[in-house]
């Protein structure tokens, strides 16, 4: 856990990495961090909102529709048809009856998982599967790998960023730069671009 003021370095997943991870997971049939770490990167949401939602807002709809705690504002986000494939699929593998229930549910069936269990959690999972990250191994991975995987699509455009700045509900361009750690890049790509 960091300290306040304290900067942390969370770093993300390549994409085949990332796939090959949850695949691994369903296989093992850990069904609750699969299904975490492919819904937090398919919607880019932060774990506190990732862990209140349940398996009704999947059925039937075409967008997720989630007011951030952080934020308080309302977010609208598409559902990638491959997400929905694998929350549907491992629902049934789970024998989840209840539509209502959390997808993240604790062991007791009463409320989701604490998100300082989740980082635990990861951790371990990411030693286990032999999942090497530079610095931290935490929820936040789930953003970045998204932002990542966008910005590599598109040839690290401007324009990617300025929607990832929406995405991630970022107040300036600074700020999903710094996030996703391409401030960083720029400036060292300075010291590569001198030449005798």
């Amino acid at each position: 856990m960091s300290l306040k003021g304290q900067k942390t370095t969370t770093t993300s997943l390549d994409w085949d990495v990332f796939k090959s991870l949850i695949s691994k997971l369903e296989r093992d049939k850990n069904y609750k961090y699969c299904l975490l770490i492919t819904t937090g990167v398919f919607t880019g949401l932060r774990i506190s909102d990732l862990l209140q939602l349940r398996f009704s807002q999947f059925e039937e709809n075409e967008f997720l529709v989630v007011v951030e705690q952080k934020t308080k504002k309302t977010r609208k986000i598409k559902i990638n048809p491959d997400l929905k494939n694998i929350i549907s699929r491992i629902k049934i593998q789970m024998s989840v009856i209840d539509n209502e229930q959390y997808i993240f549910v604790n062991r007791y069936g009463t409320k989701p998982i604490d998100k300082s269990w989740v980082n635990v959690n990861l951790k371990i999972i990411f030693k286990q599967y032999g999942v090497e990250c530079e610095g931290n191994i935490s929820s936040h991975l789930f953003r970045k790998t998204l932002g990542n995987r966008v910005l590599k699509l598109n040839n690290f455009s401007n324009e990617s960023v300025v929607l990832l700045m929406e995405l991630f509900g970022h107040s300036s361009i600074s700020i999903t730069k710094n996030y996703l750690g391409i401030r960083e890049r720029e400036v060292m790509s300075v010291y590569d671009s001198l030449r005798i």
